[in-house]
């Protein structure tokens, strides 16, 4: 395995950097094939930005290096790409610590294909993923992969600094996880990069509390909307209520018009004058006169 570079996006603040790592290797598997890995550490205290991962394997798609000489490549194909995310944080509702994404080259019937499969040309465009939920690791590998990645297991921290994970050294290891851990152990005598780590976490504080600040504005304006709709649809209800009314007074109206005209009617055709005729229905003489269409 060859591991390249770091990948790194670096921004520059008045006396504040923020320094994002990112890793990518070259595996060349036991048939001589090659894959690129990219690997993305995500230690935050906010779920993971999808975003950002896809802009990161947009890069690694277009990168050039990704791609062999033409000479033992004359298609241009690039490597095959297999994402691994180790995330401080569970996704979703999925159980499993360790959740491998694989693709399936199927028929029209879903069947599963086995001619000319693999082919370069979909692998160039298309990737597997591997998503490590670091909090279920916990109290339970089964395997040598997750008793390897439980090494990270963050409730081993200790209490008085969260940089440091305690380790039971009486305990059993295989090659691979003695390997890891004396990684840690030579980077945990790094005065520099305790010194890195302290001002990241000043720095990471400063952005939680500001986060956390949007976000309570977000959910205050959030209810604060809520509220007004509310409040609109309240009015809006009032509103209908308040135009079925007036349609039902002025339906009355009208039929009590209706009414009044044929009583006046059949009271004037008896002879009766106008005066008797509002004394008897209760109206002023401007009214009779209006419904008989007599007004002055």
């Amino acid at each position: 395995m060859h591991v390249r570079q770091h990948e790194y996006a670096k921004k520059v603040k008045r006396e504040i950097s923020v320094l994002r790592i990112d890793f990518s290797a070259k595996v060349r598997n036991k048939d001589g094939t090659e894959n690129l890995v990219l690997i993305e550490l995500q230690k935050t205290w906010l779920e993971t930005e999808t975003l950002r991962f896809r802009q990161y394997l947009g890069v690694h798609y277009l990168d050039e290096r990704n791609v062999p000489p033409r000479k033992e490549n004359p298609k241009g194909y690039g490597l095959p790409i297999v994402t691994i995310y180790l995330l401080d944080h569970r996704v979703g509702d999925l159980e499993e610590p360790v959740v491998y994404v694989r693709r399936r080259y199927l028929d029209y019937d879903s069947n599963a294909l086995s001619r000319g499969v693999p082919d370069p040309f979909v692998e160039s465009l298309t990737h597997d993923a591997i998503i490590v939920q670091i909090p279920l690791l916990k109290g339970r590998p089964r395997n040598h992969l997750e008793r390897l990645l439980e090494v990270f297991d963050q409730s081993r921290r200790l209490e008085e600094n969260a940089h440091f994970l305690q380790i039971d050294e009486t305990k059993p290891r295989s090659r691979e996880e003695r390997f890891v851990i004396n990684r840690l152990v030579k980077a945990a005598a790094s005065q520099e990069l305790l010194t890195d780590m302290r001002i990241e976490d000043e720095f990471l504080s400063v952005l939680e509390n500001r986060d956390t600040e949007l976000m309570v504005s977000k959910t205050e304006l959030k209810k604060s909307k809520e509220e007004n709709k509310k409040k609109d649809q309240i009015i809006e209800q009032k509103n209908q209520q308040i135009e079925q009314k007036d349609k039902e007074l002025e339906q009355k109206d009208k039929d009590l018009r209706e009414k009044n005209l044929l009583l006046v009617s059949m009271l004037c055709e008896q002879g009766r004058s106008n005066e008797e005729i509002a004394i008897l229905l209760h109206l002023t003489e401007e009214e009779v006169d209006k419904l008989l269409g007599t007004e002055k």
